[in-house]
């Protein structure tokens, strides 16, 4: 083939190299627009991962850029005049002129044709000139040719919040260095690592309000390098701070990270009756935010898929298909991990409350890719003294969010004193506090509808089913979402809670679980269905009417859920009096029945959701229009209930933190939403989101509602539940341990596993060699000496 790749960078270079190899016999030109030696930026980073996939690509070239790379194992973090640090992370820097010299090295030696000093402003033009088959798009961030054939690609490029600059300093940092200072406008945060043997990259960033408080937007150059080094001169050692992007222009040099995500990544062009494929490669299709250092990675391993496809399918087409389809979703894995690690970074000061031992782990886990056990495998000594700070901290807290202050002297260090020669439970292990409620552990089964009410009456299957989830091990045990009324069931076949029948055959429930469960408690959720009401059972037509007997709808405003619903009609005063006082008579028979804790279920577009969005509230009265309005009547329900509530019990509203439609609510929103109720009295957010429409569109992932639930927790300074996609014991762990959520709702693995919880905590156990009470109940003893006799 007659190969073009525009654009000299990582990408392009590597691409060519490995064409080359495959086949001496392509025509290879690699035309960048820069001189051999110029570049902009410092040094890049490369995990030990990506260079395994270079090693096997093209050994010679990984074996220089291996000889060129200074390795480190550690990351330490300085945070509020304390420094903590961790090893065994494996990431290797290397300068990205000499990586990018490298590589025009290996191109000349195999025969690859470079071409400096050309920027090319007409790739159909250049493409005829060397009468390409193939165009590899690898000029950067700002493509021209993406920019050119847009209505192809349909690039989505988002600005972040975070302004930064991308510096050098002769200051060498022996460890993936992050550092923190608080300013009276807010947090600046510096990345730091040596990449060579007397130099090393220094990233400032900081949100753009800070930037803008401070008069960086009206400093020259040289003035905001002087506030830089100012502001992080107790780690520069009296280094200056280099920049060597002089072409740009006063404050030009700090710059909004632009995330671009394409749709696709491959253009047919015909040029001179020739069609031609045109391919983006590197970050001409996609970025991730150098905060997780993905760029130069994403690049290199573009080009490596590319050239295995070509290996692998000796046409063309077949080839590019398999390309896209293979990468898009390796890159878009990155940029969901990216995008986490990037609100980080954005939102430091939602976790400035937390002690540098917690920010130091949350930092670690930002992007949700390293979890726990992770940790262990790469510093199980460090990780070992934060689960001892960490249940130390717990038990000073007393049941606040663990971002309470610690213990005297507030370290690692002092809460293994504390602890003693013990090892220290798994953050899912350890008890929590509510109001007079103990739960002990973090594991909640998820309220799950099951459809087998009979007129809202329980039956034996609920029994079962509650009962046995009762004994698994899970710390509370959620009814599903029960009606205060027939006409606020969801279907036929849902719960009630509205006469003294249905409260006796709950209690019937309540009792074995209490009897049985070993310190279980037993969770109510109440909620009325409003507009999602009169439909068929869930296996089968979910959402759909009844084929007959459908009864009236009650709602915010008189919009159906879908098309094919009923339109419900709008709560006049009195239905609302009405429907609160059902909540009321409930909740007061859930008292009666025994349930150690109540959640009012505001969220999913059933009635309560129905006025909180604006999708579904169109009301033009007080309960309509802002955010408070809409909020009012729920407020009014939960105020009713929490009233003749037991004092010492708690309760919890369960939202939809983003509708993931337009127009709707949205994070910022949930927010909000979280203030009002904590307000009123709610001692928990039970955070999951959508279902409010059916033009809902959420962006699906493992743990995807939990950055939700933790921007709640940490900015409202209330307690949550993290719920969505929370399938594995090391997702709980990570989430505990980082403080994104307090509790975590767990429904599919219960279902497959009423003892989930128990056979988790046993496999974590069979390592444990003498945890102390009470995170040992009778029953899990049973279990962890089953484990070890299976294991033996």
């Amino acid at each position: 083939m007659r190969i073009l790749c525009l654009g000299g960078g990582p990408a392009g270079l590597y691409f060519a190299v490995l064409m080359k190899l495959q086949n001496p016999a392509n025509q290879i030109t690699v035309v960048e627009r820069n001189r051999p030696f110029d570049t902009f930026g410092w040094g890049v980073v490369l995990s030990d991962q990506t260079l395994g996939n270079l090693q096997a690509a093209d050994p010679v070239s990984a074996q220089l850029i291996g000889d060129a790379f200074n390795h480190w194992d550690d990351i330490e973090v300085f945070f509020k005049g304390r420094s903590v640090r961790s090893g065994g992370h494996g990431f290797c820097g290397i300068g990205r002129k000499r990586l990018l010299n490298i590589l025009q090295d290996r191109c000349i030696e195999l025969g690859v044709d470079l071409v400096f000093e050309t920027d090319v402003q007409d790739d159909q033009a250049i493409t005829e000139k060397y009468q390409a088959d193939l165009v590899i798009a690898s000029d950067g961030l700002n493509s021209r040719i993406r920019n050119r054939y847009a209505d192809t690609f349909k690039p989505d490029i988002d600005l972040r919040a975070c302004r930064f600059v991308w510096l050098g300093t002769h200051k060498t940092f022996d460890a993936f260095t992050f550092a923190f200072e608080q300013t009276e406008h807010g947090w600046f945060a510096a990345h730091a690592y040596k990449f060579d043997d007397n130099t090393s990259t220094f990233i400032v960033e900081t949100p753009e309000a800070v930037w803008k408080a401070h008069g960086l937007d009206q400093m020259s150059q040289e003035e905001g390098i002087a506030f830089c080094e100012k502001m992080f001169a107790r780690y520069l050692d009296g280094n200056a701070l280099m920049n060597n992007a002089t072409h740009v222009r006063g404050s030009a040099i700090w710059i909004r990270f632009p995330r671009v995500v394409c749709e696709r990544w491959v253009h047919h062009e015909t040029i001179n009756g020739r069609p031609v494929p045109i391919v983006l490669m590197g970050d001409a299709a996609h970025t991730a935010h150098f905060s997780i250092g993905s760029g130069t990675k994403l690049a290199l391993e573009d080009a490596i898929e590319l050239s295995r496809c070509f290996a692998q399918h000796p046409a063309a087409d077949a080839a590019l298909q398999a390309y896209e389809a293979v990468r898009s979703v390796e890159v878009l894995k990155i940029q969901n991990a990216a995008r986490n690690s990037t609100e980080w970074f954005e939102n430091v000061d939602r976790y400035s409350g937390l002690d540098a031992e917690q920010f130091f782990y949350s930092l670690l886990t930002r992007s949700q890719r390293i979890s726990h056990e992770n940790l262990r495998v790469r510093d199980a000594s460090w990780l070992q003294g934060y689960e001892q700070w960490l249940a130390n901290v717990g038990r000073a807290a007393k049941g606040r969010p663990e971002q309470a202050t610690a213990p005297s002297g507030g370290s690692a260090a002092h809460a293994v004193a504390s602890v003693g020669a013990t090892s220290a439970p798994p953050p899912m292990l350890l008890p929590l506090k509510v109001r007079g409620l103990t739960l002990k552990n973090r594991i909640v089964v998820s309220p799950m509808a099951t459809y087998s009410a009979v007129d809202g009456l329980p039956q034996d299957f609920h029994l079962v089913h509650l009962g046995a989830r009762a004994l698994g091990g899970a710390a509370m045990v959620f009814a599903e979402m029960t009606a205060p009324c027939p006409e606020g069931r969801i279907t036929p076949g849902c719960p009630g809670l509205w006469n003294e029948e249905q409260m006796l055959a709950w209690k019937r429930i309540v009792d074995f679980a209490h009897r049985s469960g070993e310190g279980v408690a037993m969770g109510m959720q109440l909620g009325h269905s409003g507009p999602k009401g009169s439909t068929q059972l869930g296996w089968e037509a979910p959402d759909e009417p009844l084929p007959a007997g459908n009864w009236p709808l009650l709602a915010a405003s008189a919009v159906s859920y879908g098309p094919t619903n009923a339109v419900p009609k709008a709560m006049t005063r009195e239905d609302m009096d009405r429907i609160k006082a059902q909540f009321v008579a409930s909740t007061q028979y859930a008292a009666q029945a025994g349930f150690d804790w109540l959640e009012l279920h505001c969220a999913h577009g059933y009635l309560l959701s129905s006025f909180i969005t604006p999708l579904t509230n169109r009301r033009s009265d007080e309960y309509g229009g802002s955010l408070e309005n809409r909020c009012r009547y729920p407020l009014e329900v939960f105020a009713a209930m929490r009233a003749v509530w037991p004092a010492h019990l708690p309760m919890s509203v369960r939202i939809s933190a983003h509708d993931w439609a337009p127009g709707g609510n949205t994070a910022d929103d949930a927010v909000a939403i979280a203030r009002l109720f904590k307000a009123a009295g709610c001692d928990f957010i039970d955070v999951s989101s959508g279902q409010t429409t059916r033009a809902a569109k959420p962006v699906y992932g493992r743990m995807y509602q939990t950055p939700f639930a933790d921007r709640i927790r940490n900015e409202v300074g209330i307690q949550t539940i993290a719920v969505g996609a929370i399938s594995e014991v090391d997702h709980v762990n990570s989430i505990i341990a980082a403080g994104r959520a307090d509790l975590c709702a767990i429904a599919r693995p219960h279902l497959a596993d009423p003892a989930w919880t128990l056979h988790e905590a046993a496999k974590l156990q069979s390592r444990a060699v003498d945890w102390p009470k009470p995170y040992l109940s009778g029953r899990d003893q049973m279990y962890r000496e089953l484990s070890k006799q299976k294991q033996a």
